[in-house]
């Protein structure tokens, strides 16, 4: 493919899903989480490209332009299938997953039920294990980060979410990114896709799907929650902003032992959440160095 992103409609899932390529060889599914589009990974997939891959986001279910979820399903179960039928309606029997947030936890659980279609895993921003599950209970550091993820289940969300020109999402990527300084059409282009009617409604189905029922499970049965986190038989990184301001970097402890086949965690200096948009000279250097191991 040429040197610009290019864009098409690819069908998986009973779903169209809208995405982003550029490139041509083994293939690297990129996958966004919230507030966030497929552009998320605008500075990723040149370099991709350039190293000799072909980089494919698609706008994750439910996220405009791609269609909302016609079985009303965005638990992470439905994300992770999503993205193994993704790998084989792109023609690929196998895939390179690299997951932000929500798309970490998609690449996390594809990675669980089709290990033999991931090559290798990077993640960013969200851990595997069940730190984060402890946190909830024994880290008020964490529990007050995790606020939204709570308020996400009340029916005035998306009445919050969506007031003044969904100014919620520029005080999330300035309390998760507090030192990202992003360009005025970067939120434009998350705005756009927001003000879509059926997007909203997605992207808090996705926390009331999978973290409502989390929520409910009795704290004093750990074992519950380590069940759901089996080991996951893949070469992994993953990629963290020591100040991000939603999920604390010291939930990556003890995540190694999770990954068999090892993992490499880079913590990135003075970035956040969305640390491969704030420093991706950084990422896109470390991503390419451990794909190309």
């Amino acid at each position: 493919m040429a040197n610009e992103i290019k864009t098409r409609t690819v069908r998986a899932s009973n779903l169209n899903f809208h995405v982003l390529e550029m490139g041509a060889g083994p293939l690297v599914l990129c996958l966004h989480g919230f507030p966030d589009t497929a552009w998320s990974f605008r500075h990723q997939m040149p370099a991709l490209a350039a190293a000799g891959f072909h980089a494919v986001a698609p706008f994750m279910r439910g996220y405009a332009p791609t269609e909302p979820a016609p079985d009303g399903r965005y638990d992470a179960a439905a994300l992770s299938q999503d993205t193994l039928n993704l790998i084989e309606a792109l023609g690929y029997g196998e895939a390179i997953l690299f997951g932000h947030d929500w798309g970490a936890v998609a690449a996390y659980g594809a990675a669980g039920a089709g290990a033999k279609k991931i090559s290798k895993l990077v993640t960013a921003a969200v851990p595997y294990g069940t730190a984060f599950f402890q946190a909830l209970v024994t880290n008020y550091a964490q529990q007050k980060r995790s606020w939204y993820m709570y308020f996400f289940q009340s029916s005035i969300a998306e009445a919050a979410v969506s007031l003044n020109d969904f100014a919620f999402l520029e005080k999330i990527w300035a309390d998760w990114s507090p030192e990202w300084q992003w360009a005025p059409e970067e939120m434009e282009t998350l705005k756009r896709c927001f003000r879509e009617p059926a997007t909203l409604s997605a992207a808090l189905g996705y926390y009331r799907a999978t973290l409502g029922p989390l929520f409910r499970i009795p704290a004093e049965q750990p074992a519950l929650a380590q069940a759901m986190s089996p080991p996951l038989d893949v070469p992994a990184m993953i990629l963290y902003g020591m100040n991000d301001g939603c999920i604390g970097a010291e939930l990556l402890e003890g995540m190694a032992s999770f990954f068999p086949r090892g993992l490499r965690i880079e913590i990135v200096a003075d970035a956040g959440h969305f640390v491969h948009q704030e420093k991706p000279g950084i990422v896109n250097e470390l991503i390419i160095d451990f794909l190309k191991r």
